[in-house]
């Protein structure tokens, strides 16, 4: 592997971690590692694998819009909602550090759905299917970053001649 390929799988990893811990565009940072390469590379092995890179950030996307937004509007969770829980995460990440930004997340789409429906029963579990919802949004992200690290790592150790 040269110099360029190591530091694109660094890349990578720094994507992942942004996956998990999303401060940083994860997803999109590991794309731009297969973009930077077919880029260098500029080879017909390059391009196929930024074909199926892109290929599959698509399905991935798509996958994350359908999977845990039905989960969510069946049980009643809505947009406004996430967006408040998503606000409050905002702004408890700035009172506690480190810990506000996943304690705050819950936190607002609790309050927001206990305003909504007076009902605390509704409002916990309206948080645990929102919960759910990231959860399985992570898990979706994850394993579509894995398929490109994947895809990426036959190319550059097996497939590429250089």
């Amino acid at each position: 592997m040269s110099a360029i390929e190591i530091i694109l799988a660094l890349l990578m990893v720094v994507g992942v971690l942004g996956i998990v811990i999303p401060v940083l565009p994860g997803l999109l940072l590991v794309v731009a590692a297969v973009v930077v390469w077919a880029l260098t590379e500029q080879s017909t092995l390059g391009w196929v694998l930024l074909a199926v890179t892109v290929t599959l950030y698509l399905a991935g996307t798509v996958l994350q819009w359908l999977v845990p937004g039905r989960r969510m509007k069946r049980a009643g969770v809505r947009t406004t909602t996430l967006l408040a829980g998503v606000a409050t995460a905002i702004a408890a990440a700035f009172v506690i550090p480190v810990v506000g930004l996943f304690l705050g997340f819950p936190l607002g789409i609790f309050l927001v759905s206990l305003a909504r429906t007076r009902d605390g029963g509704q409002a916990w579990s309206a948080t645990k299917h929102a919960l759910r919802a990231v959860g399985a949004n992570i898990l979706i992200e994850l394993a579509t970053a894995f398929s490109i690290i994947a895809a990426y790592a036959v190319t550059v150790i097996f497939l590429d001649v250089n």
